[in-house]
């Protein structure tokens, strides 16, 4: 892989005419990104050549964007920790992450995060880039996480993010048997009182809606599939404790730890169209041990 992220277009008779700076911002490339290419060390070429963002393109052109190397901050260092890769392009990577690693690091976890990993394997493949996760999970949330191997590809699936463009499916066990086969909850959430980590339902938070849908019922909890609609932090849990379904494990918010000692919730799918070939792509990650051996057990 270079060490330098590099877009390339050919540019069609629909285009010709545009000056780059115009096409350019079509193609979604941000004036923040622009002033980094000018002043960090990228370079904008035209058939080889350097240009500035005022040429006029024309039919045929070979336009190729260079964008200038990235560091990795310095509160992530890179560490020789396993990844689970489910897909890798030079774009966008897949992973499958275990329960009790951090996504990034914090002050009580400084080291050993899915960040920590990415930072060391991308130093052993020289490749220049730091961590850009797309979407995270909770420390005790197993399951798929998405990763933009470059600043401007985080920056196109954070637009998609917004417009609903990549969704994730997850299984989580809630206590108690739910009344309804399927349904969605829309309450508001937002950060506790008093406290940095725990949120709740509360009137002036911001929206959210989950969907979920009973897969099936055993004695003490409901096997459920969940769909997230908006992104809050600890949205699935809070949402749970809300209707009275707390997940299993889930001491933070009211879970039985019987069965568990972490919250039984698990990344199982992600879906979304590559933000280049624009190919659609779904990957999906099967139940970890800790939580398939309860449904094994049929404790139930």
């Amino acid at each position: 892989m270079t060490s330098h992220f590099q877009l390339k277009w050919i540019i069609d008779e629909q285009n010709s005419g545009m000056l780059i700076k115009e096409f350019l911002k079509k193609e979604e490339i941000s004036r923040t990104a622009l002033t980094d290419i000018k002043f960090k060390g990228g370079g904008i070429r035209v058939n080889s050549e350097e240009m500035n963002v005022r040429y006029k393109l024309l039919t045929g052109d070979v336009l190729t964007v260079v964008f200038p190397a990235e560091h990795p901050s310095e509160g992530v260092q890179g560490e020789d920790l396993p990844l689970s890769v489910l897909f890798e392009d030079d774009y966008l990577l897949v992973v499958c992450k275990p329960a009790g690693m951090n996504t990034i690091p914090s002050r009580e976890h400084p080291k050993g995060s899915l960040a920590n990993a990415l930072v060391g394997y991308y130093q052993r493949i020289n490749l220049k880039a730091t961590s850009h996760i797309v979407t995270r999970l909770d420390r005790d949330t197993s399951g798929i996480v998405l990763i933009a191997k470059h600043r401007h590809v985080h920056h196109l699936f954070s637009k998609m993010q917004q417009n609903g463009q990549v969704k994730r499916t997850y299984e989580a066990f809630a206590a108690g048997l739910l009344a309804q086969d399927s349904g969605s909850i829309k309450e508001p959430i937002g950060r506790k009182e008093d406290s940095i980590i725990e949120r709740e339902v509360r009137n002036d938070g911001q929206y959210a809606c989950t969907h979920y849908r009973v897969l099936k019922r055993h004695n003490a909890f409901s096997h459920i599939e969940l769909q997230l609609e908006t992104g809050r932090t600890h949205q699935i849990r809070v949402h749970m404790s809300y209707i009275g379904h707390p997940l299993l494990g889930d001491d933070l918010y009211g879970g039985d730890v019987t069965l568990l000692n972490r919250q039984a919730l698990h990344c199982k799918q992600i879906k979304f169209k590559h933000p280049f070939s624009g190919e659609e792509m779904m990957f999906s990650a099967s139940l970890p041990q800790d939580m398939s051996v309860i449904l094994e057990a049929d404790l139930l």
